[in-house]
């Protein structure tokens, strides 16, 4: 067996856990909305129509934050269209994802939803056929007080408090050519601070998020978030990154390990925003909102149909079966993105429900979670205090698209109100289990309050309707504590957390 060591010291400290990376993204996109969190005739719906399993789960998986409504949808989207009596709302083409939008959830719909679920609005706006006006128009109807004509229009369609949405997306995945309404970094950049510069003359404690690269790979990586950033710096907080991952061809090995992309992904993005802050000669420092993240397969799909030639309501769309190696993914993209809390100011695993999602649901049917929903619950729940900068010693494992890369991955917060130490780690190798030495002399552990992972002698295991619990959360008996060192087998291509005790 391979062996990988690990020193944990409370005094070397990255940042404090942001809630706001256990964020999520509601669009309306396939079932996400539509029999997804929104279902009036569900046996388990509310009054509202929110299916309550839904809730229930979504509540469990611990989210903190959702953006709506869109992703590609927003880029042709009439906010307007989603408020008032629902029996005067249009019907329209969703051109995005080839849909017929019914408007039946919108901005009241979702304020409410936010509200039962306990998670923060972040509201992206169309930059793609609209522009500056139509922003303004919408943050006047959510957030301002009273006696203007769009806000009193809110209070006469049922909301006198203002929804007070703070966090705002600047568009979307700009740099798409798929993108209805598509730009160059230049033209997106000017349009960005000029929506930013007016927005704030109403609200000037906004948080705005300028569009980044919609991937890595794409050809104008690095030079778009440069000359955007050129454009809007003075204005906005966050640039956003884009990251989808999927087993491309069995190359497994690749695949476990990409994060390593995330982590340079992230790195780059930095690296540019302080560029740009030097030429401009400042110290404000931007942060990223990596606000779409997942794994994705294009050609897994469940019941997955291209758009053809019919327009539907709510058209099953990138219904991805996650399986354990998904899972263990996913639990490594959340070890990146706490690793560079510092510098990474929201994240939304994408999407939320039906589509590439960790809940799932049926018409009429029932709700349950995928592989993916418990490395994001877990890792939710335990997260807490500061995030700790690891000296990390691990065998190297080889890989065709990032090279040699480190078997085991890890992170661990501290919280020292409560002495309460979490740890969570990776095996990336897919051949045998590995074997990790925790250092904790510098936070002596006095006890051990869970050790649970994701695993599986069949990494292609998944949950379904018919086998909701095929995989679940298994205890790991293999960890030792002895004196200040915590000893635990990471089986092969495995996600684990560890709960400990310092007190």
């Amino acid at each position: 067996m391979t062996s990988a060591s690990l020193v944990l010291d409370p005094a070397f400290r990255i940042a404090a856990v942001n809630r706001r990376i256990f964020g999520s993204f509601v669009e309306h996109m396939g079932r996400c909305v539509y029999t997804g969190i929104y279902e009036p005739g569900h046996a388990t719906a509310d009054e509202d129509g929110f299916r309550k399993d839904v809730l229930e789960l979504t509540r469990e998986i611990g989210v903190s934050l959702v953006r709506y409504p869109g992703g590609n949808f927003v880029s042709g989207y009439r906010w307007e269209d989603g408020v008032g009596p629902r029996e005067d709302r249009p019907r329209r083409l969703d051109l995005a994802w080839h849909s017929i939008e019914t408007n039946q959830f919108g901005l009241a719909e979702f304020d409410r939803w936010c509200a039962k679920t306990g998670v923060e609005p972040m509201m992206a706006l169309n930059l793609g056929t609209r522009g500056v006006q139509e922003a303004l128009d919408l943050q006047e109807y959510a957030n301002h007080p009273g006696g203007t004509t769009l806000s009193d229009l809110r209070g006469q369609h049922g909301a006198e408090t203002p929804y007070g949405i703070k966090l705002w997306c600047l568009g979307n995945e700009m740099d798409g050519p798929w993108q209805v309404g598509h730009k160059t970094a230049v033209e997106y950049g000017r349009l960005a601070a000029e929506t930013a510069r007016a927005m704030r003359m109403i609200e000037p404690d906004l948080e705005l998020v300028a569009c980044g690269s919609s991937s890595r790979a794409m050809p104008t990586f690095g030079a778009w978030e440069r000359d955007v950033l050129r454009e809007c710096y003075p204005f906005v907080d966050h640039i956003s990154a884009h990251a989808y991952y999927n087993d491309e061809e069995g190359d497994t090995a690749s695949f476990l390990a990409s994060a390593v992309d995330m982590d340079r992904f992230i790195d780059a993005v930095v690296a540019t925003a302080d560029h740009v802050a030097a030429e401009l000669k400042t110290d404000k420092k931007i942060t990223i909102s990596f606000d779409e993240w997942n794994v994705w397969y294009g050609d897994r799909s469940r019941r997955t149909d291209g758009p053809g030639d019919q327009w539907e309501v709510a058209p099953r769309r990138i219904e991805d079966e996650y399986n354990v190696t998904d899972a263990v993914v996913v639990g490594n993209l959340l070890i990146s993105l706490l690793r560079h809390s510092d510098r990474v100011g929201v994240a939304c695993i994408a999407q939320l429900a039906n589509v590439i999602a960790p809940i799932m649901t049926e018409p009429d049917g029932a709700a349950w979670r995928q592989t993916t929903f418990y490395p994001f619950a877990i890792t939710s729940r335990l997260a807490a205090g500061q995030v700790l900068r690891l000296e990390l010693e691990s065998p190297l494992i080889s890989t065709a698209k990032y090279g040699e890369v480190p078997t085991v991955d890890a992170v661990a917060t501290y919280d020292e109100e409560s002495g309460e130490l979490a740890v969570f780690l990776v095996n990336r190798s897919i051949d045998g289990p590995v074997e990790v030495t925790v250092d904790t002399s510098r936070t002596p552990v006095t006890g051990v309050r869970e050790a649970v992972g994701i695993h599986d002698d069949d990494r292609d295991a998944s949950n379904t309707a018919a086998h909701p619990d095929r995989v679940t959360p298994k205890p790991n008996d293999s960890l030792r504590l002895d004196g200040s060192t915590v000893t635990i087998t990471l089986p092969a291509t495995s996600w684990t957390a560890l709960s400990l005790t310092t007190r």
